[in-house]
């Protein structure tokens, strides 16, 4: 078997080891690999071969992970209305608790159940209409409603 159908199968299985992982950085290897294999067919030495397809890997890679593919997503999943559809959405909190030194804390009924609620909103928390911010667990983080809610928020019925 000839060197280039060598490097050629190693793209093969680095490609095929790709799908499984998810990520797109085997595939960038495997992009070195067939420069490898072009090198090979080029009739370069094995040590050139394997200079080449480091340097376009490694080239690869970097390039992938300056991009905006390479980034990924820094988007907090708990705050995201897009992905967690309670963000955003109005409670009605009757009554808080108080705690020395800490945040103000109640219960109240959100969606047919009782929920933990924490207010994150600037000053002494009141009784009324909150904005859900943020969700961890099975706690709501709330705050006075933004500006542009705030209109929902009295047009919506209590829940």
């Amino acid at each position: 078997m000839t060197q280039w159908i060598m490097w050629m199968a190693v793209a093969g299985v680095l490609v095929t080891l790709e799908i499984f992982s998810g990520t797109f950085y085997l595939l960038m290897i495997a992009v070195g690999a067939a420069a490898g294999a072009i090198a090979a067919y080029a009739g370069l030495d094995t040590p050139v071969q394997f200079l080449v397809a480091g340097v376009v890997g490694v080239g690869a890679t970097i390039a992938l992970n300056r991009s905006k593919l390479g980034k990924g997503s820094r988007v907090v999943a708990a705050r995201d209305p897009n992905i967690n559809l309670d963000v955003g959405q109005m409670i009605t909190i009757d009554q808080w608790q108080h705690p020395v030194g800490g945040r103000s804390t109640a219960r109240a009924r959100y969606r047919g159940a009782l929920w933990d609620v924490e207010y994150i909103g600037a000053g002494v928390a009141q009784a009324g209409v909150h904005e859900i911010r943020e969700i961890r667990g099975s706690c709501l983080l709330v705050a006075m409603p933004s500006e542009k809610n705030h209109s929902q928020a009295l047009s919506q019925p209590k829940r």
